[in-house]
């Protein structure tokens, strides 16, 4: 018991997932990306919307559309993000989109920060 046990860093769940089902297989890395991406925009509308104190309904009415729409696009499993539709949305919470191109391959996005990890 005199033996001090060497200090290692601890991964995480996420870490130690992603490293064991996606790092290095460029279709898994491809899809949780898109995945990543899609779920980062569902949260940003949820998250804009109920700071503006608006329901799925009143936004819906705001850009001309349904609050079934509304709700489809805070889905992270929605696909079909348009940026004439977000544009109308940001418009709609006093915001703008900002696309951005980044360099491919800098290691996992977290869902939770959207930064990518270094690896």
């Amino acid at each position: 018991m005199g033996k001090l046990m060497e200090k290692r860093r601890t991964k995480d769940a996420f870490e130690i997932l992603y490293d064991r089902f996606v790092r290095g297989k460029p279709e898994m890395e491809r899809m949780f990306e898109e995945e990543t991406i899609n779920a980062e925009i569902a949260q940003q509308i949820y998250d804009l919307r109920t700071q503006a104190g608006l329901s799925q309904r009143r936004l819906a009415e705001k850009i001309g559309t349904t609050a079934s729409v509304i709700c489809r696009l805070e889905s992270a499993d929605y696909k079909g993000h348009s940026l004439a539709m977000l544009k109308r949305i940001a418009a709609a919470l006093h915001y703008r989109v900002d696309v951005r191109l980044v360099p491919a391959g800098n290691g996992p996005r977290t869902p939770r920060s959207g930064r990518r990890s270094a690896e």
